[in-house]
């Protein structure tokens, strides 16, 4: 975000003039209801806001998710997918062009591809959310976005909404 958003540009203000009613006594004195209240929706602002935003970021179209996959695995790169909505904003069927780029071998020296997780990254940089390998020849992926793929294991929720600076890599 390079542009702070209309709430949190008022998040600020209502930040601003609680701490300006903190430091002047006689105003502390003369409404101390309305400064407590006017810091109490400003706390709730501050918690609430960002998650709305993070959530406004999860609209996505089949595109997006597509796109999301080589942006957040190297192993994509190179690959077109197509993704079919399952649940929306929230769950996607995708499947490879052709196989991925090999990360891993199995003991006989064949690609893993089933059961691999790897994060989807949004057009801001943003981690979105990650993909599950489906198939023993890695073209079909099952992608979740936001809080599913926390709930899914796929990344941490520290991970979640965190700014990488490109493709990560096994």
């Amino acid at each position: 975000m390079t542009e702070l958003s209309p709430e949190l540009r008022r998040l600020g203000t209502a930040l601003e003039q609680a701490t300006a009613d903190d430091l002047d006594a006689r105003a502390a004195a003369r409404r101390p209801a309305r400064r407590r209240r006017r810091l109490v929706l400003a706390v709730a602002a501050a918690i609430i806001v960002p998650s709305a935003a993070f959530a406004a970021d999860q609209l996505l179209t089949t595109d997006d998710v597509a796109n999301s996959m080589p942006a957040g695995a190297r192993i994509f790169e190179g690959r077109h997918a197509t993704c079919t909505t399952v649940t929306e904003n929230v769950e996607y069927h995708c499947v490879l062009d052709r196989a991925p780029k090999v990360e891993g071998t199995d003991d006989n020296g064949n690609p893993i591809y089933q059961g691999v997780v790897e994060p989807t990254v949004d057009a801001s940089h943003r981690v979105n959310g990650g993909c599950r390998g489906l198939t023993t020849d890695g073209l079909q992926w099952q992608c979740y976005i936001g809080q599913k793929a926390v709930d899914e294991q796929i990344v941490g929720p520290g991970f979640l909404g965190q700014t990488v600076s490109g493709p990560g890599r096994g």
